[in-house]
């Protein structure tokens, strides 16, 4: 064959050697915003090592690799005794072992922890996203475990260690753990109080013995997992180790592993107890309540997981038409494309500053911002988590054919991309819990309008929007069949107000004008001709200056 038919021009590098973290500026400009002077030259130096590392040729065949071989269930050993653990390809313990070293579970007890966490989870899941689900139950499980002051204190510093120890041993003889979840049955999904797990009480103080089954259990090779199950005073959460103190396996049957449309690399499953022994987390029948702050946190990080994927995507689209020509020029200078990566770009950002200012809040951890989170999380989980799958299709279509081609990386970022948006509750579930808090606790409702209300006066599209916002809040006629449209435009007015005060206005006017003054089609690249679209683009650009 003749040689000059392989002579490869109009390809485009790959983007690979850069710094996830310093090229994104909407989130360096958060980082800068909510993390306080004495605490931020550290932070920022963590989180651009950090951005170095995700940016790297290594840690994208990491994550390649570990999508390429998935976990693999060992019920049993060679002998017939039932053993019920997980392999996992080298790469997935190199990107879990980088993961928890670089702080990604420890977010309680450093200052501006929730931000730098945060910011360094949103930057290390452009690697690879499934290994960051034992991350996020890790951190998330700190607040549930704090109802027991003698859990916490046993379990705390395991759980928010620096050291990553694969492996199943006693917690007791490891740096650091990894936490896991199984709160949903066969019969009951989302509507964990129809759980059958019955929980027997022991002698022990505190002690059970679970019998039934799970039918998802997040990260089944943890070392813990906070569970519920009824007990004889209702549903009850329950910490169950994987290895007991003496050495001995806990009762743990791992039925099978769930075969996922996407989020390959980390295993989800199936798993049976059967006189599975347990300690009780909280007092008995009040289960859902002494979880559900391991909920919230899992939640927020299903709004950061998506922020990420999304701005991968973006990262990606913008990289490809950098260099790609057709028609006679770069794509990117194509009035066109350019529209469709703005408005690409503005979902993304709007994205990532609604996810850092939801983490700043559990920083600052006032009365005023617990009210504003029990609102704005299941908003923020609702709209950030289903624009994700829009966004990721788009963005993979800019790579054209090489887009749909398992090399580019964009097929898998798709196949995750649904995942947030069902993961700890799914649209339904958000809009319905954002309900509940309109009706039941109206501090909430007044600090999400304090919150919207600071950007009052500086864009007329968004004032527009709040009253709008203010008149539907006010009718609450068959307010449930109309969650959805509600929810949607309250996480609208919410990232407009954010982009109002804080994003360069190039961003904040193309964000008003299409998704608040309904200037804007119903696909990307119909915003408005008249904006400065280059600026947005340019701006949204994986290059550090």
């Amino acid at each position: 064959m003749a040689a000059t038919t392989h002579t490869v021009t109009n390809q485009v590098p790959p983007l690979v050697g850069y710094d996830v973290f310093a090229s994104d500026r909407a989130l360096s400009e958060a980082v800068e915003r909510h993390i306080e002077p004495g605490v931020l030259p550290v932070a920022r130096e963590e989180l651009s090592t950090l951005g170095q590392s995700a940016g790297s040729a290594q840690a994208q065949e990491w994550g390649a690799q570990a999508n390429e071989h998935p976990p693999v269930l060992r019920t049993h050993d060679r002998y017939g005794h039932r053993i019920d653990e997980v392999e996992f390809h080298p790469s997935w313990h190199r990107l879990l072992g980088h993961a928890v070293a670089a702080g990604l579970t420890d977010a309680w007890g450093r200052p501006a922890g929730h931000v730098r966490r945060a910011a360094g989870f949103l930057v290390w899941t452009q690697a690879e996203a499934g290994h960051g689900c034992p991350l996020s139950m890790t951190h998330a499980a700190v607040p549930a475990l704090r109802t027991d002051p003698v859990l916490a204190a046993e379990w705390e510093p395991r759980l928010t260690s620096y050291v990553y120890e694969e492996g199943l041993r006693p917690g007791g003889e490891k740096a650091g753990v990894l936490f896991g979840m199984g709160m949903t049955e066969k019969q009951g999904g989302t509507d964990v109080r129809s759980n059958t797990t019955r929980a027997e009480p022991l002698s022990g103080e505190g002690e059970y013995l679970l019998t039934g089954h799970k039918w998802f259990c997040s990260a089944p090779m943890s070392d813990g997992f906070l569970v519920l199950a009824q007990a004889p005073g209702g549903l009850t959460c329950f910490l169950v180790p994987r290895v007991l103190p003496d050495g001995t396996r806990n009762v743990f049957a791992i039925q099978r592993l769930k075969d996922k449309l996407g989020n390959k690399s980390n295993a989800s499953s199936e798993v049976e107890f059967d006189g599975t022994w347990a300690r009780r987390v909280g007092e008995e029948g009040r289960g859902v309540r002494t979880i559900i702050e391991m909920v919230a946190a899992t939640r927020l990080d299903c709004v950061v997981g998506s922020a990420a994927l999304m701005r991968q995507a973006v990262a990606q689209a913008i990289h490809h038409a950098t260099y790609r020509s057709a028609f006679g020029g770069l794509l990117i200078d194509k009035p066109l494309m350019r529209n469709v990566l703005a408005d690409l770009a503005l979902e993304s950002e709007a994205a990532t500053v609604l996810a850092m200012r939801l983490a700043s809040a559990y920083d600052t951890d006032t009365e005023e911002e617990r009210a504003f989170l029990r609102i704005a999380v299941p908003t923020a989980k609702y709209w950030v988590t289903k624009r994700c799958t829009p966004v990721v299709g788009e963005a993979l279509e800019c790579l054209g054919g090489n887009g749909y081609v398992e090399e580019s990386g964009m097929p898998r970022l798709l196949r995750e991309a649904p995942l947030n948006s069902i993961w700890e509750g799914s649209g339904n579930v958000q809009a319905l819990d954002v309900l509940r808090a309109l009706q039941r606790e109206p501090q909430a409702l007044d600090a999400f309008l304090r919150e919207v209300g600071k950007a009052r006066g500086a864009d007329h599209r968004l004032d527009a929007a709040i009253k709008d916002l203010l008149t539907e809040l006010a009718d609450l006629e068959g307010i449930e069949a109309r969650a959805r449209r509600l929810v949607e435009r309250m996480a609208l007015v919410l990232q407009g107000s954010l982009l109002v005060r804080w994003a360069p206005p190039e961003v904040s006017d193309a964000f008003c004008a299409s998704r608040l003054g309904g200037d804007w089609g119903t696909a990307f690249g119909t915003l408005p001709h008249s904006l400065d679209l280059a600026s947005v683009v340019n701006r949204a650009r994986p290059v550090a200056e």
